[in-house]
């Protein structure tokens, strides 16, 4: 596979990996199956500040200095086998199909648990790189998840929010997934017209529906002789949320993402 070589400067500066390969090492243990990686503990709390206070703050941890070990009960092994390879790296593996955006998500939780900045920001430009290069956008579970395991100020927030304003906004109507997705989570439609609202828009390119002039955001669809208005709450008519996020689950794992209505 292909890499993302990391390239964020937010982090602590980076030194040469031989410098970081010390004989201590460390244990973390993974998944139900508690599937044990050994690594070099310099180069873990190099790049951690979380495992840099777990195993070098005494007046904190003192159990942890001696025993040197951590569970992650809750984790899988795929998303930690991707941060041993950032760690040793300092690339990513880049996602192949959108079925590997998962994984990715995943490993951004865990970088963000164990305040890895820098790992955090490589992840966020490898999944935006993914939808930019396959010209589609993330599907609402994506979103969704993003949503359940994050704060308001997040960046991998941040860009899928981005894109999907993106998405509803050059599109003709608002899928019924989405539509009663924004209703039912009203941050989540804050945050996209926040988004719209960064693009600074000029004004003579947004409708003014106070002109007379203007249609008033509405357009007509059909022949000269059967005209109807299509209104601010349109959206596709037809099958429930749940048939609607199984549909895009197949579309997302033949072809990747939401299908975007223009170029990126």
């Amino acid at each position: 596979m292909s890499s993302v070589t990391s390239s964020s400067s937010s982090a602590p500066a980076d030194k040469p990996l031989n410098e970081l390969l010390s004989t201590s090492l460390v244990d973390i243990y993974v998944g139900q199956e508690n599937t044990r990686w050994t690594l070099h503990e310099k180069l873990l709390c190099h790049h951690s500040p979380f495992f840099r206070a777990r195993f070098y703050n005494k007046n904190n941890h003192p159990e942890s200095v001696s025993s040197k070990t951590f569970g992650l009960p809750d984790s899988d092994d795929l998303p930690f086998e991707l941060l041993v390879g950032w760690l040793y790296s300092k690339a990513l593996r880049y996602p192949e199909q959108e079925k590997d955006i998962g994984p990715m998500l995943d490993l951004y939780f865990l970088a963000q648990q164990f305040e890895m900045q820098k790992l955090s920001e490589d992840v966020v430009e490898t999944v935006r790189a993914f939808y930019h290069n396959q010209q589609s956008y993330p599907g609402l579970r994506r979103v969704q998840y993003v949503y359940a395991n994050t704060t308001s100020d997040n960046e991998m927030r941040e860009m899928m929010v981005s894109s999907i304003a993106r998405f509803l906004t050059l599109g003709d109507t608002i899928p019924a997934h989405w539509e009663n997705a924004l209703k039912k989570n009203g941050q989540l439609s804050v945050d996209i017209i926040r988004s719209i609202q960064q693009w600074h828009l000029e004004g003579r390119s947004v409708p003014d529906a106070r002109d007379a002039s203007m249609d008033r955001g509405r357009e007509s669809r059909g022949g000269s002789m059967q005209m109807s208005k299509v209104g601010f709450s349109a959206i596709e008519e037809g099958s429930s949320m749940d048939e609607h996020i199984k549909k895009e689950e197949e579309e997302e794992a033949a072809a990747g993402g939401v299908n975007g209505h223009a170029s990126s």
